[in-house]
């Protein structure tokens, strides 16, 4: 297993500095579509039809850092 971290900009940006053990690309595209899917449950999308994507991306280091393991954006246009 290896962690993963997932970040978030919907107009502003969030870092995760605990990220999530994961055993393989196939659990953290999961849980990336889980996270994309939580957003838009939230309820207010208004954001994301302002014209501005948002992102969660993943990556092998804490805050942000490390190198990006999968990117999913949501924009209009």
């Amino acid at each position: 297993m290896a962690r993963h971290y997932f970040h978030l900009a919907n107009g502003t940006t969030t870092l995760d500095p605990t990220g999530l053990d994961l055993a393989d690309l196939g659990a953290v595209r999961n849980e990336a579509v889980r996270a994309v899917r939580e957003l838009l449950n939230l309820g207010k999308t208004d954001e994301l039809w302002s014209g501005d994507p948002w992102k969660v991306w993943v990556t092998d280091g804490p805050d942000g850092t490390g190198r990006t393991i999968l990117t999913v954006e949501l924009k209009t246009g």
